[in-house]
């Protein structure tokens, strides 16, 4: 047990949890991959390869959070090399499922949209550290924030408008927690209404062909998702078409056929079915597995790792600390949110994976390394908290002595008196 806690140092529920990630994302990814497995002809591959990331990002958690934590900050000049990444994307990125979003290195691919979040929120809690003042963050912070989260969301939003939103909607919470004046926020808000309006109008009314022409192909996709989420109407079972935005169909049914046990690890039906069903859908099929228990179980596991961090976030010494990883926490779970909701029907396909769950390489690698950052900063907190103990308990022991010296020279000064009094009665 002491070599245990020598070597996973930090916070232990947010190791357990991570743990729990690993467990759950092994069971329901071999589950999950029979069309990998059919289109691979080997029965074992998808599942081997996604292991491999899970002990690769083990060990990343584990080496991460080893680390200073003054050290993420040099992190922040990922963010220049990013933004280089996504232009080569979208100049020559490499084409998956309607979207050009990775660059393929023959032997691997990978997203730098991954690199680009984590670089983006390290760089905005340096920035809102760095501008913090006694009555709030003074206003430059907001410009400066402003200009790299606007040109790393151009970057992105063409071709991943989930992922680009998914980074405003953390700034904008991080900005909040840090305390940037709310009259800024609120003219931000206010813009972001207007130019949502503005961008829904021009999706739903301007033709496809126009979009086509100017090489925003993903905003037809954008169209389709809106008008078959928005646009939907009873029909009756036997005329239902399942083959018409099957995604949806499949993943309702996984949930709909689930109880309050589900099936069973292994027993999906919908996973033949259903595309993508390891990744952007594989919390359907956790429902369909495990039922409504599992499903809940899942979600509770990113509201508790929320709720730690933002225990770890109120120890923090420095407000860089704690800013950093509540930018983590807080993009991991809308991340989850925004999967279990496609999932379950309430908003559109989005595309994005679960964290810590879902098959793919990058992202499980750069959600490694967000667990081990959040568990050096733990680390630091819980080092820094057993210090102070340790100092009032010394403080504590020294007044202790000293009391005691002061009692016995107060009992010697007292005999001395006593023995004087007695010389002078027997002279």
């Amino acid at each position: 047990m002491d070599l245990l806690k020598k070597l996973f140092k930090g916070d232990r529920i947010i190791w357990i949890i991570f743990m729990l990630f690993c467990l759950i994302s092994i069971i329901e990814v071999f589950s999950a991959s029979s069309t990998l497995t059919f289109k691979s002809g080997d029965h074992w591959r998808p599942i081997t390869s996604h292991m491999t990331l899970i002990m690769a990002g083990t060990i990343i958690v584990f080496f991460t959070h080893l680390m200073p934590c003054r050290w993420f900050k040099k992190l922040n000049m990922l963010l220049p090399v990013s933004w280089g990444l996504l232009l080569a994307v979208l100049i020559k990125g490499a084409m998956t499922n309607g979207a050009r979003r990775w660059i393929d290195l023959g032997f691997f691919q990978f997203q730098p949209s991954e690199v680009a979040k984590m670089a983006l929120i390290i760089s905005v809690a340096i920035t809102l550290a760095k501008f913090q003042q006694e009555d709030g963050t003074d206003k430059k912070a907001f410009k400066y924030i402003m200009i790299s989260t606007g040109i790393t969301v151009l970057l992105i939003v063409s071709e991943n408008l989930s992922t680009a939103a998914l980074l405003c909607a953390t700034v904008f919470v991080m900005m909040f927690i840090g305390r940037v004046p709310m009259k800024q926020l609120g003219k931000l808000v206010g813009i972001c209404v207007i130019f949502g309006g503005v961008m829904l109008a021009s999706i739903k009314f301007v033709p496809d062909t126009a979009w086509d022409a100017v090489g925003l192909h993903r905003l037809t996709t954008w169209k389709s998702r809106l008008n078959d989420h928005f646009n939907q109407t009873q029909v009756p079972a036997a005329k239902f078409d399942i083959d018409n935005d099957a995604q949806v169909a499949h993943a309702n049914i996984a949930i709909a056929t689930s109880n309050i046990l589900g099936k069973g690890p292994g027993n999906s039906v919908q996973r033949d079915f259903l595309s993508q069903a390891f990744s952007d859908f594989i919390y359907a099929i956790i429902i369909e597995e495990l039922g409504l228990v599992g499903g809940a179980f899942v979600a509770l596991l990113y509201i508790v790792l929320l709720l730690r961090i933002g225990k770890i976030a109120r120890g923090c010494d420095e407000s860089y600390y704690a800013l950093l990883i509540i930018g983590i926490g807080v993009l991991l779970s809308i991340q989850a949110m925004f999967n279990m909701l496609v999932a379950v029907g309430i908003i559109p396909v989005t595309g994005q994976p679960l964290p810590l769950i879902s098959k793919g390489g990058t992202s499980i690698l750069i959600n490694s390394v967000y667990i081990g950052i959040i568990l050096s900063i733990s680390r630091h907190v819980y080092d820094m908290q057993a210090k102070k103990e340790e100092e009032e308990a010394l403080k504590e022991a020294q007044l202790h002595d000293a009391a005691i010296s002061i009692l016995k020279n107060a009992a010697l000064e007292l005999a001395e008196k006593d023995n004087e009094e007695e010389k002078k009665e027997i002279n």
